[in-house]
Order: C-alpha cells, then sequence, then structure tokens
C-alpha cells in the first residue's frame, strides 16, 4: 500500500475520532465504516427508499421487455410493502428502524422483470414509466431528508447509456442539491464516475456469492443517517483498470480475488470512515461504461479518497492474470468427469451450465441422456412451449410423456433432445405460475421452467416427490451463486464447470461478441490496453 502519515493520536486526531466513536452504531461485519452511524444532531428525518435492479444480458436472443414483462410476476411493491422486503432494502429498512429517528417512505417501485438476466434491452418505455412513478410519489411526500436507491449497476436501457447514472440524476432534480442520495449495488455493476456525480454515495456486495447484501444496505442506513446529521461530508474517487471478464470467473472465495475483497476491508478498517467499493463489471451489457471499476468514500479527505482508489486500482491491475481468465471441460468431457466421480463414490456432482443464460441449453442434457447417467436432478430447463403443451393438453401427474425438449433460441442452445418418462409433478414454483417435473431415463428428473431460473441450494428443488438427496448429479444454469448451497455447505464434493462448445454469448469468450457501445480489444485480457496509470484522469475515472 502506498505510504501513510504516521498512525499517531494527536489532540487534533481526538477531535474526530471521538465523536466517531460515541456516535458509530455496532456494525453486523468489521468491514463496516467505523465513522458512520449518526451524529448529535436532532429530530426524526424522512427518508425515500425505491428498487429499481436489473442485470441486463443485451446480448441475449427475444424481444425488448416492456411494462408488460416488468409486471408479470407481480404487481409493483407499493409502500409498507417495498419496505418488508429483504437483500439491500431489508438491511437498509432494519437499520433504519432501529435508529427510532428516521420516517421511511416506500415509493412504488417493480419487483423484477420475467425471465430476470436473461433478458435482453429495457424498453426506454419501461425506465421512464417506472422511475416517473416514483418521482410523482417523492414529490407529493416532499420534503425528505434523504433518499436510498436500490439498484444493481449492470441495467441496459435502450437510449439511456447509464441507467442507474441517470435514476440518480431525475432524483437529483426533484430533491435539490443538499439532500444525500446513496444506493446499493451488486459488485456486477458498470459503474463509471457519473453515478457519483448525482449521489453522494454507493455500497457494493463484497462477496461472490452475494452473502451481504443485507449488510450492504446497513451500511447505506448508516452512512445516509451520518451524512443527514452533518457528521459525514462525502469526498469521491473512482478508478477504472481496463479489466474485462466473464462472472463465472468472478468468485470471491478464492484468490486473488478473496484477496481484492480483503485489502478494500482492510482499509475500511483501517481508515475511519472508509467506503470501498469494487466493481468487477458484467460483460453481457452493450454500455459504455463497461468493465471494473472502484468507488471510494471519505469523509472530507479527498487526499485519502484518491490513495485509497489508486491502491486499490494497482493491486487489481497488478494480479489481473491470475482471475482475468479461465478454461473448462467442454459437455463430453465434464459428464465423463462425472461419471467417474459417481464411480468413486464422490457424489453428489455438480454440472455447473455457466455460460447458458436462456437456461435451454441442450448440450450437456444430450451428454447425459446418451451416456444412461442414472439420477440426475436437472434444475432447470427453460422451455415454456413444453408447459405450454402440459397445460393445454391438461396433463396430470402420472401422464406418459415424450416430447422433445429445450434448445430452441439459437445455434447456441443447441438441437432439441427427446425425453420419454412420466410427468411426476405440475404447479407454481420459483415465482412462476407453472413449472412441470419430469422423470425418466434411470432414476433421473428433468425440471422445466418457463424463463430462465438458477437454482442455488439443494432446498429449492425440494418439493412435489423430489427429494434432492436422492440424486448423484445435479444439472444447474448457474456461474458463482450455486456454490452458495452446493460448494461452501459441502454439500456436493464434485464441482465441474461446463463450458459451452462455441464462440456466444455468455462464455469467457468475450471477444467473440459484437459489442457496439465499448471494444473488448480495450479491456485485458482481450487486447493491449495502454497503461491505464499513464492516461489523462478522465479516461480511467469516467470523471
Amino acid at each position: 500500500m502506498r505510504p501513510r502519515r504516521p498512525a499517531v493520536i494527536t489532540a487534533f486526531s481526538l477531535l474526530f475520532l471521538i465523536p466517531a466513536l460515541l456516535g458509530c452504531e455496532p456494525s453486523a461485519e468489521a468491514n463496516s465504516p467505523p465513522a458512520l452511524g449518526g451524529g448529535d444532531g436532532e429530530g426524526t428525518m424522512r427518508i425515500a427508499v425505491a428498487r429499481f435492479s436489473h442485470e441486463t444480458c443485451t446480448f441475449c436472443p427475444g424481444e425488448d421487455p416492456g411494462i408488460e414483462d416488468w409486471t408479470r410476476m407481480g404487481p409493483p411493491l407499493t409502500g409498507d410493502e417495498l419496505l418488508d422486503t429483504g437483500g439491500y432494502v431489508g438491511g437498509f429498512v432494519d437499520q433504519a428502524r432501529e435508529f427510532g429517528d428516521v420516517e421511511l417512505v416506500g415509493l412504488t417501485s417493480p419487483r423484477g422483470v420475467f425471465g430476470g438476466t436473461s433478458r435482453t434491452w429495457n424498453q426506454e418505455e419501461v425506465f421512464d414509466h417506472f422511475v416517473g412513478q416514483m418521482l410523482e410519489e417523492l414529490e407529493a411526500a416532499l420534503p425528505v431528508d434523504g433518499v436510498f436507491l436500490s439498484v444493481h449497476g449492470a441495467m441496459a436501457v435502450r437510449n439511456i447509456p447509464r441507467p442507474e447514472a441517470e435514476m440518480a440524476r431525475r432524483f437529483r432534480e426533484v430533491v435539490g442539491p443538499d439532500v444525500p442520495i446513496v444506493a446499493t449495488f451488486d459488485l456486477h455493476g458498470n459503474e463509471d464516475g457519473e453515478f457519483l456525480r448525482w449521489a453522494d454515495g454507493s455500497f457494493v456486495t463484497k462477496r461472490f456469492p452475494h452473502y451481504d447484501a443485507w449488510l450492504q444496505g446497513e451500511r447505506a442506513a448508516r452512512y445516509i443517517r451520518s451524512v443527514i446529521r452533518g457528521t459525514y461530508r462525502p469526498t469521491t474517487a473512482v478508478r477504472r483498470p481496463p479489466i474485462l471478464t466473464a462472472t463465472v470467473l468472478q468468485w470471491t472465495g478464492q484468490s486473488p480475488l478473496m484477496d481484492v475483497m480483503e485489502r478494500a476491508r482492510r482499509w475500511e478498517d483501517r481508515e475511519p470512515g472508509a467506503v470501498v467499493n469494487v466493481f468487477l463489471g458484467f460483460p453481457w451489457s452493450d454500455v459504455p461504461n463497461l468493465g471494473t471499476s472502484i468507488h471510494v468514500m471519505t469523509n472530507d479527505d479527498q487526499e485519502l479518497a484518491d490513495a485509497i482508489a489508486d491502491d486499490m486500482a494497482e493491486f487489481i491491475w497488478r494480479v489481473r492474470s491470475d482471475w482475468a481468465t479461465g478454461e473448462f471441460p467442454l459437455p463430453a468431457e465434464a459428464v465423463a468427469m462425472a461419471e467417474e466421480a459417481i464411480r468413486t463414490g464422490a457424489t453428489p456432482v455438480v454440472l455447473a451450465d455457466y455460460w447458458d443464460r436462456p437456461g435451454d441449453a441442450t448440450w450437456t442434457l444430450r451428454e447425459l441422456v446418451d451416456r444412461n447417467v442414472p439420477r440426475v436432478l436437472y434444475s432447470a430447463l427453460t422451455d415454456e412451449p413444453a408447459l405450454d403443451w402440459i397445460w393445454e393438453e391438461d396433463l396430470q401427474p402420472g401422464a406418459p410423456f415424450d416430447r422433445e425438449v429445450g434448445g430452441y433460441t439459437g445455434e447456441q442452445a443447441g438441437e432439441p433432445v427427446r425425453i420419454q418418462g412420466e410427468l411426476i409433478w405440475r404447479g407454481q414454483r420459483f415465482g412462476y405460475d407453472r413449472v412441470a417435473a419430469i422423470a425418466h431415463g434411470y432414476g433421473s428428473v428433468l425440471i422445466l421452467a418457463p424463463a430462465y431460473q438458477q437454482n442455488t441450494a439443494p432446498g429449492q428443488m425440494r418439493f412435489g416427490p423430489i427429494e434432492p438427496d436422492d440424486f448423484d448429479v445435479f444439472v444447474l444454469k448457474t456461474r458463482v451463486h450455486f456454490r452458495r448451497g452446493f460448494d461452501e455447505t459441502g454439500y456436493a464434493p464434485t464441482i465441474i464447470i461446463v463450458d459451452g462448445p462455441g464462440d456466444w454469448f455468455g462464455t469467457t469468450r468475450l471477444e467473440a461478441l459484437d459489442y457496439r457501445n465499448t471494444r473488448a480489444s480495450d479491456f485485458y485480457p482481450f487486447g493491449n490496453p495502454r497503461d491505464w496509470r499513464d492516461e489523462a484522469p478522465d479516461r480511467w475515472t469516467g470523471s
């Protein structure tokens, strides 16, 4: 790390340390900024809360989702209904209510888009509709003392290059220059310095899988309260080392990304009031602010903010070769590896089709069926036409099933696979109104979903007659989130990440993508970007 001033406690420094120590709320984890958590101001503060989050795969097939796609999973959340949700909002609300001097105003917010991260560009009408509704309610609720936004960072909207920053800008127009705006983000966000031009702070998950969404919400609540009370004056710094990676490579449970996030937490522990965020980027959103970035906030100390941001960016750049590339077995080799694990008793096995964003790819399914691999739970294959057929024919559990499934979104998905078996369950699951389970082969079950479904823990698949513990192999459409329930718990001793047999979207081969708003060759490891440290500041901060 860059040398800092000696850690000597002087009378001058005590003027800042004592109020911070006395006013700081206890943290759920050590990486909570020590100096955050309120001040000695008085009176109740009103904070507006809104949520609008999407990780957009602009290269995915299908029509641009509209308002009807954003309401298919249920109407928008209103008022207390929004405040009672979990995740980032849950953490923020829980912490804010503990203070006893915060009144929360829930603004009507969409639940999520049907198909989730498998959906392509959002229509501009969607953004204008939901943000416009929030702003109308906000204007009616004025005055407010602060605004909390739960966003993602990788949303893509037609004609709006930086949706989260634009959302902050529109909120800023309503609340004026002096009301703090703070947001929580997913670490897969693509964020340059534009968001912090309009907002006062960002809090980004440091773990993938995202165990700390609730925690980041809590931290955001402590932070915004401190800013409102005037005990924290945000200064920010942004750095953007040109690294572009597929999300399968972004697991923070292994080095060097584990070390990157620990370095961020160490800065936060060492420097009271410092907040250090690392965005790893989302490469399947074709947006101009694509890639890796660092956001740092400090309490009225620009020199410190710049020093931390420089250190973090330089460290990430130094270890880039150890996390920005990776190779994985193709389906035939992966299934052979699974068979060997079964033979040696190293079960259950996870076969993770990391690259299959739509969820209908059949390459791994075909290998399993052709090799007659027994006791496979495939959860889940996207096939809305097959579900339409089951419901139109009114098939009930016990009915024979003989139909080709999957493989309908293009060449990357492979050919449909014929499954002969028995329908053993149909009903509502995973938030969808229609899901089905087909028993086939030698003790295997295929779960069909109407859209992309990323299952991350065995318990999600324990329904109807299905008992996950009865299976030797799980096929999951997932990259890293599955590690939460299958790997880091010790449930599955054999983990196999499966690659796709082609240069398609979703794979690590990002240079094959037809980017329109940036170029893969401007990033490591797909080109030879110039040394970002020698560029003009606005080239690598995005400011």
